[in-house]
């Protein structure tokens, strides 16, 4: 396991700092304080140059509401016609920015112009999910969480691509071989519950033809995921329990609602 990805966040925001030069960040709508906050933090650690991209007269209050007004920033009014959304992609295809992030726009007017082909985003036979990295008081180590934004119902093919982004972005935070739970109700496969006997179907699948290189394993309950106690005291008998890196959910109600609540009543940080 790697150190960095078990800590938290302070050590990746250290191998940030490392950068050659600051990336600059198209923040599309930016006027939203907890954004554009984090954006300056990112801008004083050395690795950021945010562009701030939307309502010019929104994003001048946000500035002045946070004692930022006359900070030296990039401030691109695109209030009208195309949405700063577009606005801002086509300054990352012009070579004017290097990554695109989303400030208060609602999910659908962000990812709309994102996977729109023409926009030439999207590597093409690609599925595009989303994941949620999550450090949760109790837990030792940063969690991945995916889909919980794109993938409504996800089929069991849709989820293995699912599987596959999360190792592909565990691994860029130096996670070799991670260990991902399959998210279920229960531990034992049932067909009145379809996800659970998908996930037997994967994790065998994975065992005997891989399809990602990770250490699989579902159907798996919350708790059993996240305490090694738990599965001791339910004799679920799994040496990851306790140590998963990532948890791929059944739908995004699911991961939605799980991030929501985690955030928002357990004190979990996290980024996506």
């Amino acid at each position: 396991m790697n150190e960095s990805f078990m800590t938290g966040f302070d050590r990746i925001v250290e191998r940030a700092k490392k950068v050659e030069k600051p990336m600059r960040v198209a923040i599309a709508a930016a006027d939203a304080e907890n954004i554009v906050r984090g954006a300056f933090l990112a801008q004083d650690a050395g690795f950021v140059e945010p562009i701030l991209i939307g309502n010019g007269n929104k994003i001048r209050a946000v500035l002045e509401n946070i004692g930022q007004a006359d900070r030296d920033v990039t401030v691109i009014d695109a209030s009208g016609g195309d949405s700063s959304v577009q606005f801002a992609i086509e300054m990352i295809n012009s070579g004017d920015a290097d990554c695109l992030m989303r400030g208060n726009s609602s999910t659908r007017d962000f990812l709309m112009p994102v996977l729109n082909k023409s926009n030439h985003l999207i590597v093409p036979d690609t599925l595009v999910t989303h994941i949620n990295f999550l450090k949760i008081p109790g837990l030792e180590r940063m969690v991945a969480i995916s889909d919980v934004t794109l993938l409504i119902n996800p089929p069991m093919e849709a989820r293995k691509q699912v599987v596959k982004n999360m190792v592909k972005a565990l691994n860029a935070f130096d996670v070799e071989k991670p260990n991902i739970a399959l998210l279920a109700l229960v531990e034992k496969p049932s067909y009145h519950m379809r996800d659970t006997v998908e996930d037997q179907t994967m994790v065998r699948e994975n065992e005997k033809r891989p399809f990602a290189d990770c250490n699989l394993v579902g159907p798996i309950a919350y708790d059993l995921i996240v305490s090694k106690e738990a599965a001791r005291l339910k004799g679920y008998d799994c040496p990851y329990c306790g140590e998963f890196d990532g948890i791929v959910v059944p739908n995004l109600a699911t991961g939605n609602v799980m991030v929501k609540v985690l955030q928002q009543s357990a004190g979990a940080d996290g980024f996506g």
